[in-house]
């Protein structure tokens, strides 16, 4: 019943020059669960900076009743308001909104510029919404914002006072807009703005059918870490799964050569190792006083001839009884150096005995 009647109120309002021409814009129609909450902005034209906005209730802006002015703020739990001179927006905040807040509410500039809106509490889940409504970005990258609905129409994301996306992939105001719809079970619309810019910043809305839900997208400049890291990731030109990719290849090349060194110096260690043992075995085992001669040993052997002018075949050959001996002695081998005979050299000889 109640989009019947905002279109009754629209024709009305228009033929009586109350609607929203006046340079005043919003969303038409918002829903809320109850006990939730929700900010609506309202964008004005330049050159009301200076005046008082308000906001008040009621079917006819004639008779609405004011609730929240920006020069006299009473306090209150549930509702608040804050105009921004800068962008030109003032924003209304209401919170815990039960069944009977339902109704028409006016945004109004008080020179005489308004416009008006429905405001929806459902019992039960509203019938478009979104996780936050302020969502924070980086110049140059992206954000997200998913709005789950559960009515039906048309799908679409407007910025506030600005032209709308309704294609899939599109560009609004240098960010490029992607929509999809999920197609899991649940009714999500996502809606991605990537390449962000400075300019970017401000309040945009999702709508499916007839219902808005209003979000503020805040674009921040990068830091130096992000700048940084950025740039690395458009120079190497892919993703962290590609570098892991190079890093566990090299790794498997290095890996190959370096354990067939370690084996290789393994080996010898044990080989040398072994050998040292087997030295040290044979040093224990040879008789500490052993001599080895010198193969030149038998060239310092002297050979002589002897032969008995007579005899039998025992002689006695002491000189006493014999007379004097005699024997000739033939060197072997000459040495060019001949030495003196020491006590521990060998002489043989052949002795023949002869009588005087």
């Amino acid at each position: 019943m109640a989009p019947y009647l905002l279109l009754v109120l629209h024709i009305i309002f228009f033929l009586t020059g109350l609607s929203g021409i006046h340079g005043v814009s919003t969303v038409s129609h918002v829903s809320v669960s109850e006990g939730g909450s929700i900010t609506i902005p309202c964008l004005y034209h330049h050159g009301s900076e200076k005046h008082v906005k308000y906001w008040c209730s009621g079917y006819f802006f004639n008779f609405c009743s004011t609730l929240i002015r920006t020069d006299s703020q009473s306090a209150s739990n549930w509702l608040s308001i804050a105009d921004n001179v800068t962008t030109r927006v003032f924003t209304v905040t209401m919170k815990n909104l039960q069944l009977g807040v339902s109704g028409y509410f006016w945004c109004a500039v008080e020179k005489g510029d308004t416009t008006h809106l429905y405001l929806s509490v459902a019992t039960g889940t509203a019938g478009l919404y979104v996780d936050q409504q302020h969502v924070t970005g980086v110049e140059g990258q992206s954000v997200t914002v998913n709005c789950n609905y559960s009515n039906s129409g048309d799908f679409c994301w407007c910025r506030l006072g600005g032209s709308c996306v309704e294609r899939t992939v599109w560009n609004l105001d240098g960010a490029s807009v992607e929509l999809k719809i999920l197609a899991n079970g649940k009714k999500v619309m996502t809606v991605t703005m990537s390449q962000l810019k400075m300019k970017n910043t401000g309040w945009y809305w999702c709508a499916v059918g007839d219902l808005q839900m209003p979000v503020h997208i805040t674009v921040n400049q990068p830091t130096t870490t992000q700048s940084n890291t950025t740039t690395t990731n458009q120079n190497h030109g892919g993703t962290d799964e590609k570098q892991q990719e190079r890093i566990q290849s090299l790794l498997v090349v290095l890996l190959i050569p370096l354990s067939l060194l370690v084996v290789l110096i393994a080996g010898t260690l044990v080989t040398l190792k072994m050998l040292r043992k087997q030295k040290d075995k044979k040093a224990k085992d040879q008789p500490p006083n052993t001599t080895v001669q010198s193969a030149d040993s038998e060239q310092n052997i002297t050979y002589s001839t002897v032969s008995h002018t007579r005899g039998t075949a025992q002689q006695d050959l002491n000189p006493e009884s014999h007379g004097d001996l005699y024997s000739t002695v033939i060197p072997k081998q000459h040495r060019t150096a001949q030495r003196e005979a020491e006590p521990g050299d060998v002489v043989y000889s052949t002795v023949a005995a002869h009588q005087r």
